[in-house]
């Protein structure tokens, strides 16, 4: 083998090494880490003893949950599974129906969520990677969820929406899905990866929040609908890859989280056409410790966020409390880490972060969702080969 040889195939075991670090593929579930919680665990908090208590386990990579009127809970499973979860934790069949899903890299079955006339309607809606031939791209879907015994089916899916174009990648697919108070639909919609500076354009739909109805048609009123060659369906623009998203229970705000690149990982509450910076403002700097575009973290017209992570803590899933059964949580906001395994407790004053409290430190699971349970209850999805389902609760001083 010659030098040049050599050289070569030491840079190719370096790329693909590095790769594999930053987005590892899915392993079986018998290979999980042996720091899965299997009984109930205390951590303290300014308000109180924090305990969390596992429900589930067994999940592939899970991915979103969502609590079905019964009390019983609707998993999804990054692989392409979407099953049901029993109250006290047994794992039901995986539901026939389903579409094929582009399960590479960050891809795969992501978000669920409830119609808002769920209990009549029995429909549900899912966001997922869409594989199109050499591409692929974010798609959202609807579907009635016929429920039979420990499993049950998909029945009459229909894609909704498609974000173009499609791109040959494997990243930043955000995929979150918030019903807002009018009924209308925001989704979250990342870069890319390699098409960040596309962010910046409203002719597309990457790096985008966008908004539709539960058809798939666009409101009247959207922000952009007057914009010469803007796409109709933008809420707003100038975003990385949002990975949580949540609706603020009183004044019907969305709220999201978004991964920065290396730092500046951000939290925004994203108003109708305004431009949220990105790639032309961040915190952040590239992998490789460069500047990103012109290192600069504010610019006039570009909406700085509410709060700023440097170092990254990989914000993950994200929820309002706002339930009785913790006084004391009431009206928090909470944000999982992926990179920390760690659940960030906002306070706010109006749409001011005025404090925070990073909760579970030691748990040592990655945290991909956030809900508040019908109980009063925070319950956590931990993205593991042996995922589970976490149970939160707060014992008050």
């Amino acid at each position: 083998m010659t030098p040049r040889s050599k050289t070569l195939l030491l840079v190719a075991l370096l790329l693909g090494l590095g790769r594999l670090l930053l987005y590892p593929p899915f392993q079986p579930a018998q290979a999980a880490r042996s720091t899965a919680l299997t009984a109930a665990r205390e951590f303290p908090s300014a308000l109180g003893t924090v305990t969390v208590t596992p429900v589930a386990q067994g999940l592939e990579n899970p991915w979103s949950l969502a609590f079905l009127p019964d009390g019983r809970m609707l998993v999804t499973e990054r692989p392409g599974r979407m099953r049901v979860v029993s109250a006290d934790g047994q794992l039901g069949d995986a539901l026939s129906g389903l579409p094929a899903v582009h399960a590479e890299g960050q891809g795969g079955l992501l978000d669920v969520v409830l119609a808002p006339d769920y209990a009549t309607s029995s429909e549900i809606l899912f966001c997922y990677a869409e594989p199109r031939g050499n591409r692929n791209g974010t798609a959202v879907a609807r579907a009635r969820l016929v429920l039979k015994g420990d499993g049950g089916a998909l029945e009459n899916v229909q894609v909704i929406f498609r974000q173009q174009p499609g791109i040959d990648s494997n990243h930043h697919f955000g995929c979150r899905l918030v019903f807002a108070h009018d009924g209308s639909l925001f989704v979250t919609l990342g870069d890319r990866g390699s098409e960040r500076e596309q962010a910046q354009r409203p002719e597309n739909h990457l790096g985008k929040v966008v908004r539709i109805r539960r058809d798939g048609s666009v409101p009247p009123d959207n922000p952009f609908l007057r914009t010469a060659g803007a796409a109709p369906a933008l809420w707003s623009i100038g975003h990385r890859n949002i990975q949580g998203a949540a609706l603020h229970p009183l004044t019907g705000q969305l709220w999201t989280t978004e991964h920065g690149p290396k730092g500046g990982d951000e939290l925004n509450a994203p108003k109708p056409g305004r431009n949220y910076g990105w790639p032309v403002i961040t915190h952040g700097v590239n992998y490789s410790g460069t500047a990103v575009g012109e290192g600069i973290s504010e610019k006039q017209g570009l909406e700085p966020p509410r709060l700023h992570w440097t170092p990254s803590i990989a914000p993950s899933g994200l929820a309002f409390y706002h339930h009785d059964r913790f006084p004391a949580w009431r009206g928090n906001l909470f944000a999982g880490s992926l990179k920390f395994g760690l659940l960030a407790r906002l306070t706010l004053d109006g749409e001011n972060i005025t404090g925070e409290e990073r909760l579970l430190e030691g748990l040592n699971q990655r945290i991909r969702d956030v809900r508040q349970g019908p109980d009063g209850a925070l319950y956590l999805l931990t993205d593991e080969a042996d995922g589970a389902v976490l149970k939160v609760t707060l014992a008050t001083k």
